[in-house]
């Protein structure tokens, strides 16, 4: 089997970048699928101020950047978006019944042959494979953020997942110009979240206590670990929610030394989530 059209579900921070990756590196023809016209016009008003920056930094002609936007299709209904699929990529938001929904939808329109994955960052890959038919069709393809710049992407086997289907999405991820890694064992947070979730907990613990300023965390991280942005920098990057959700998803799988701080709790009540709501550590408003 050959993948030539990929179906990326979801339009929002994730999807709208693995869908201009696809299009613009992978030179597939590429659906993307939400379930508002207003999402979908966002993310591709999105994939077109990225290529925009292409082409201000002359790593894309104009000429180019048309063509990758030619190759996108943004479409409301599942069945239209993913009957002539090869490879399908779930990236909805990081919520166990929203993806349960989505994927037993997607199952049900996809042609027999089809590849299923999931953009999930931390929920299980087998868990996921059950609600479809195809579950030996069907494993994590974690993209990081923005698609379009980072270079990673974590293959994640579930209990079923095929040899075949491994070796076909490691083949498309190095198409789109990515670097790969094979997560063997489906564990909760796959490599990059079990390690990172942790330490960006502890930041958030740090500013609780009342230990150093946020500024001071992040330039401690930064000057102190040589990491490119500071950790609480970072989270407002990712989403305050969405970290959250992956805290909690690693203390229900590892136990009680993953809970979330009481910050991170609190400040995804107070909507203070980041760079998407205009504040969380920083004050993303006055940034732009």
């Amino acid at each position: 089997m050959e993948i030539k059209k990929v179906s990326v579900l979801g339009a929002g921070l994730m999807g709208h970048g693995i869908a201009q990756v696809a299009a613009q590196v992978g030179e597939y023809e590429v659906t993307i699928r939400d379930v508002k016209q207003e999402f979908l016009d966002k993310g591709m008003g999105m994939i077109r101020k990225s290529l925009q920056k292409f082409v201000e930094k002359q790593v894309l002609s104009e000429q180019d950047m048309h063509k990758v936007l030619n190759r996108v299709h943004p479409i409301l209904l599942m069945k239209d978006a993913v009957e002539n699929a090869d490879l399908i990529i779930e990236a909805v938001p990081e919520n166990l019944q929203i993806k349960r929904a989505v994927l037993s939808e997607a199952d049900k329109y996809a042609k027999e042959e089809a590849i299923i994955t999931s953009n999930t960052s931390s929920i299980s890959i087998t868990e996921l494979a059950s609600n479809t038919k195809r579950p030996e069709k069907f494993c994590g393809m974690h993209f990081f953020n923005p698609p379009q710049l980072m270079k990673l992407v974590e293959i994640i086997r579930g209990a079923k997942t095929s040899d075949k289907t491994i070796e076909l999405i490691v083949g498309a991820s190095q198409k789109m110009g990515k670097e790969t890694v094979v997560v063997k064992k489906d564990s909760a947070g796959f490599i990059v979240n079990r390690i990172l979730v942790p330490a960006l907990n502890e930041a958030f613990n740090l500013v609780w206590e009342g230990v150093a300023e946020p500024e001071d965390i992040d330039k401690a991280i930064k000057l102190g670990l040589n990491w490119p942005m500071g950790p609480l920098t970072l989270v407002d990057y990712l989403g305050i929610d969405t970290t959250l959700a992956i805290a909690e998803v690693l203390q229900r799988e590892f136990g009680p030394k993953y809970g979330p701080s009481p910050l991170l709790r609190e400040m995804t009540r107070a909507n203070l989530l980041g760079r998407k709501t205009g504040k969380g550590f920083y004050d993303w408003a006055k940034k732009k």
